[in-house]
């Protein structure tokens, strides 16, 4: 393998980056056509895709977020030449998702009861129900493809994450079309139709890369039993779980925004916030592949003992995303009403969706290249083991400043869906400002991830 330190860093992150954005936007191209392929059905069932996707995405970002300390380890690992210990974490991120399986499965009978303290519509909890009751199968096979996912990127092989995505991506745009409207013989099951698609493409997605995993396709075996330590998943946990719970308190901060605050302003301005974040996915998901790239080198330089070359690559990769997500953002600032109408159902309440989201999506443009920096640089932080601080900022920030300002302009002084964006504006803009802070700062030099020695070779 060749060391990605050294070589020219724009071209070295893109080598890397191109794979990574291709598997991030695969995941944004299913959600857009999970809701594309739903907004025929009604309104009532677009939102309760939309909503419910992003709810079944929550559950799952907990164990997601420990999974991609996998990347930081192996990267880490990779750069100090020991290959073994890094075959290791790959394992471990094997019997995380196996944990995580057995929970969601467990947490099924609780979906219904627990969708129903919330203030839904009728018709759109009752969706949501059934189509949460399946999507939770998902989650275990997820995780796992994360997990295995970004263990091959932090070894320096993008390219299998992204095979598996497309795979997966290809069979959920098909299986959608057969489940969905019941093509090919098969029964229209609506909603549920497309929850079964995403278990089904999830599991195949997955299964590529165990085969590539048990195949040894990037490293070899390595000698001996391979003598897994309960330690090292101690360790594996001790740095993976902060960054999850960074994720999910700002996720569930997030939801409650969402469950309580945007549903309260009535099912077409739920729906339309839920198409626009889901629009977002285009810039987001390539955004947030660039940085997982970025924090790859980052990794193995640090890894390497080579600390002073992580500013160069941070600054080159922030500067590739804000390129992206601000020529993206400018779509949503010129054509917003063209690009919802690609959503809007065909009933009487869409003339709503259509006006509420064209604003939605226009505000949606100022947070680009805030955005930008925020994945950069939280991307980074993790790379270098720096998760306990940005958990602890990031909770500060969702539940001081987000939660009480999203409360007070939508639910006191009755701002809609304009000051619900702006909250969303302003939060990403702080986060980026103290992300930049923390890495000026260099705490995140004196900190030992793997604390394993350097090995000569």
């Amino acid at each position: 393998m060749t060391s990605a330190v050294g070589q020219g860093t724009l071209r070295t992150l893109l080598v890397l980056a191109w794979p990574v954005v291709v598997a991030r936007s695969s995941q944004a191209v299913i959600g857009f056509c999970d809701a594309l392929m739903t907004s025929s059905l009604g309104e009532d069932e677009l939102a309760a895709v939309t909503t419910g996707s992003l709810n079944a995405f929550a559950l799952a970002i907990l164990p997601m977020g420990i999974a991609f300390i996998v990347q930081s380890f192996a990267a880490q690992l990779r750069g100090k030449g020991d290959l073994v210990a890094a075959h290791r974490y790959g394992w471990y991120g094997l019997i995380l998702s196996a944990i995580v399986a057995v929970v969601a499965v467990a947490a099924i009978p609780l979906v219904g009861p627990v969708l129903g303290l919330l203030d839904y519509e009728p018709a759109v909890h009752e969706h949501m129900s059934a189509y949460l009751a399946i999507r939770l199968l998902a989650i275990g096979p997820f995780v796992a493809t994360e997990a295995l996912g970004n263990w091959f990127g932090g070894l320096g092989n993008t390219r299998l994450h992204m095979i598996a995505g497309l795979t997966a991506m290809a069979f959920n745009v098909f299986l959608n079309w057969v489940l969905i409207y019941g093509n090919l013989g098969a029964p229209a099951m609506g909603v549920e139709g497309a929850a079964v698609a995403s278990v089904i493409a999830t599991c195949i997605g997955l299964g590529f890369l165990l085969y590539a995993f048990g195949r040894r396709w990037v490293i070899p075996r390595p000698p001996g039993p391979l003598r897994l330590r309960a330690s090292e998943f101690a360790r594996m946990l001790r740095f993976g779980v902060p960054n999850g719970l960074n994720w999910f308190l700002e996720f569930g901060a997030f939801l409650l925004f969402i469950n309580v605050f945007v549903a309260e302003l009535g099912t077409a301005t739920l729906a339309a916030m839920m198409v626009v974040f889901n629009i977002n996915s285009v810039s987001f998901m390539p955004a947030l592949g660039l940085a997982s790239a970025g924090a790859i080198l980052t990794g193995e330089a640090i890894g390497r003992g080579r600390p002073d070359d992580v500013p160069r690559f941070v600054k080159t990769t922030m500067a590739v995303a804000a390129i992206w997500q601000c020529t993206v953002g400018l779509f949503y600032l010129l054509i917003p009403s063209a690009l919802m109408s690609l959503f809007a159902p065909d009933d009487v309440r869409s003339a709503e969706l259509l006006e509420v989201g064209a604003v939605m999506l226009a505000i949606s443009a100022a947070w680009q290249m805030f955005d930008a920096a925020v994945l950069t640089l939280s991307e980074a932080l993790r790379s270098a083991g720096d998760t306990t601080w940005t958990l602890w900022a990031r909770l500060a920030m969702a539940w001081l400043v987000f939660v009480p300002a999203a409360f007070v302009s939508v639910k006191v002084l009755g701002g809609g869906h304009v000051a619900a964006m702006l909250c969303v504006v302003g939060y990403v803009a702080l986060l980026a400002g103290l992300f930049a802070w923390r890495f000026r700062g260099g705490a995140w030099r004196r900190i030992d991830l793997t604390g394993v020695d350097p090995i000569a070779v």
